[in-house]
């Protein structure tokens, strides 16, 4: 280790291509060439006798260490701007499935930003991608239903999904294909759980639509079930067939997690307690 150094001169060519996972795209930013940017990563990882990017022609991409070392940069960056112009306004970038969205973390982004000033980014993306972008540093949290636990990352179980057919009118759930069905896509839980289809199928890529065309009237639904209310006058049959997924909040293993981000996720844990208790 007392062999072992870091070049500070080379670390923001390091962070500029690690964010965007492109040498022309950090050079461009930067205002030098490519051939320096990827010459001062090259230096960097000498000097600390790592690895931090994989190189190929078509794609970047960051090794666990690189990772790691971009995240301590910016919670290094973050510090430094605290601790000399006081608190500030933080950022928080978001990925969540469109559901959950929609229907579970609209009133929590409101609750937050009415006692905290820092911003919310919130983006939609399928489950597939939203943990590759919290490993890549494009998000600070990501809300799924898959549970992910490596060196880099941690999940943490917040409430089960249970899933229910809703109906306006009093239905029998095995005749469920005699209605008509609005589903989210090819893949919605309908037309996994009956063989006979229904001969009417209303698509549309939006929970919420989904429910305010059951309250029409419109057909059947599945939908997780805190997706509506008493109120909403809807019947709803909870069918024991139907899958239960677990919701998780997943973060990188910070060794000490910034407080902005620390008191998004206590509201959220809070939260998830009382719609557990209430499931």
């Amino acid at each position: 280790m007392k062999d072992l150094h870091i070049d500070y001169r080379y670390l923001k060519a390091f962070q500029k291509t690690a964010e965007l996972l492109n040498f022309s795209k950090a050079a461009e930013e930067l205002g030098i060439a490519q051939s320096a940017i990827s010459r001062q990563v090259k230096l960097l990882e000498e000097s600390l006798k790592l690895q931090l990017i994989i190189r190929s022609s078509k794609k970047v991409i960051l090794t666990e260490k690189g990772q790691w070392l971009l995240t301590v940069i910016g919670k290094f960056e973050s510090d430094i701007l605290e601790g000399v112009y006081g608190s500030r306004s933080k950022k928080i970038k978001i990925g969540i499935l469109h559901g959950l969205l929609e229907n579970w973390f609209i009133d929590l982004a409101a609750e937050y930003s009415k006692k905290h000033p820092h911003q919310l980014v919130i983006e939609i993306n399928p489950l597939e991608n939203l943990h590759e972008k919290l490993i890549n540093g494009k998000y600070d949290l990501v809300f799924t239903t898959g549970n992910v636990q490596s060196e880099l990352v941690s999940s943490l179980k917040l409430f089960e999904e249970k899933m229910v057919l809703i109906s306006k009118t009093e239905v029998n759930p095995k005749n469920a294909a005699d209605y008509p069905w609005i589903v989210y896509n090819e893949n919605d839980h309908l037309f996994n759980l009956y063989k006979k289809r229904s001969e009417q199928v209303i698509a549309v890529n939006s929970i919420t639509s989904i429910v305010n065309l059951v309250k029409k009237g419109a057909g059947v639904a599945i939908v997780p079930a805190f997706m509506f209310k008493s109120s909403d006058q809807l019947f709803s049959y909870e069918i024991k067939s139907l899958p239960r997924h677990d919701v998780y909040i997943s973060t990188l293993n910070f060794q000490s997690m910034p407080s902005h981000l620390q008191h998004l996720v206590d509201l959220i844990k809070k939260k998830s307690i009382i719609l557990m208790d209430n499931n």
